[in-house]
């Protein structure tokens, strides 16, 4: 059944008024430099504030499949989760998920400009907390790059075996690569998700995708291209834009950037329905901390994902650690943006079940 608004503060809030909330919590995020971040900007700080102990899982590429498991089975571990836009859509239609009123559960701009004023248009869902706009892009080990030859630029260059030979790697679910795939063959920009809503578009996206089947390594985990990269493996890869940052800037790999047709989208966090009132009031007091303005802005400090919040862009500054200025590497800085690919959140909410089946039906043929 679903939660409603009205449920939500009757019980979750009146458990945070009467001071009864959980002192132990699970968050369940992506791993790697991501999570680093997400420990250091809302995790460390919040434990210091309350003496919560915070258990930390990487589960979130299986977030929604995983919901709707333990919804089955009335047993929910998690306690907060880090969730895609997109799959964020799809859990909150099905009820796996408790709606958020901004104005009422999210802490307001430090000039008093409501939650709902200051996220705008990222709140893309009634049970969304958006953090972070990010993108999938792609990365290249220069010292492989043939003599001669300029750099690969974007998306789809990952096509031109001639060009750029060896390995790739790509993520193993049909999100990104369907549109790049259509993209590349020549689709305009704005017909891309027409396009696949017919049974001749997926084809098309699967056929201009069979061209680097053969030459292609299929990741499930985002640390996976980024060791793949690292050991030289693959020439060029698709990941998150925050993990190549950490290998360029931080590890100083011989690795390079692709931007052009990176894919824009939203991380952020959600609250699992069927949650004891204690540990519900403990999740909503951890996600407004862990939301508001500057909290937004310390997450920059450590990893090149944009704030969700307008009021916390105007924070954002140096890396914590290397003192360096942090606005060159956000894919939202115009030298990297010249050409985005905005995920149509709505759109893979709808579609994401079916061509999810047909993407592994493909890659197991």
């Amino acid at each position: 059944m679903k939660v409603t608004k009205s449920t939500l503060l009757a019980s979750a809030v009146a458990a945070i008024a009467g001071g009864a909330m959980a002192e132990e919590m699970t968050i369940v995020s992506w791993g790697g430099a991501y999570s680093k971040s997400q420990l250091k900007a809302y995790h460390e700080p919040y434990t210091e504030m309350t003496g919560v102990t915070i258990l930390n899982d990487d589960s979130s590429p299986e977030g929604v499949a995983k919901l709707r498991a333990m919804n089955e089975a009335g047993n929910v571990t998690w306690d907060v989760v880090d969730l895609e836009a997109a799959d964020n859509i799809r859990a909150c239609d099905e009820g796996l998920i408790i709606e958020i009123d901004p104005d009422v559960h999210l802490a307001p701009a430090p000039d008093g400009t409501p939650a709902s004023e200051d996220f705008g248009d990222q709140l893309v869902s009634p049970c969304y907390i958006p953090t972070i706009v990010y993108s999938t892009t792609f990365g290249y080990r220069t010292d492989m790059v043939p003599e001669g030859v300029e750099p690969p630029t974007g998306a789809c260059d990952v096509f031109d075996l001639e060009k750029y030979p060896g390995k790739r790697a790509l993520n193993k679910r049909p999100i990104a690569n369907m549109e790049w795939a259509l993209l590349c063959d020549g689709v305009a920009y704005e017909d891309v998700y027409d396009t696949l809503e017919t049974e001749e578009g997926v084809e098309r996206a699967l056929a201009k995708l069979d061209t680097i089947k053969d030459q292609t390594i299929w990741w499930s985990a985002a640390a996976e291209p980024v060791q793949l990269l690292a050991d030289g493996e693959i020439f060029m890869g698709s990941t998150y834009n925050g993990r190549l940052f950490s290998m360029i800037v931080e590890q100083n790999q011989p690795v390079g950037m692709a931007w052009d047709w990176q894919m824009f989208d939203l991380d952020g966090w959600a609250i699992p329905a069927g949650l004891s009132p204690e540990r519900e009031a403990r999740a909503l007091d951890y996600i407004r901390f862990s939301s508001d303005t500057q909290r937004l802005a310390d997450q920059a400090k450590y990893i090149s994902y944009g704030p969700a919040r307008k009021s916390s862009a105007p924070l954002v500054d140096k890396h914590a650690d290397l003192g360096i200025d942090m606005a060159p590497h956000m894919p939202t800085d115009p030298r990297n943006a010249k050409n985005t690919f905005v995920n149509n959140y709505e759109w893979w909410a709808d579609y994401r079940d079916d061509l999810d089946a047909q993407f592994q039906a493909w890659l197991s043929q």
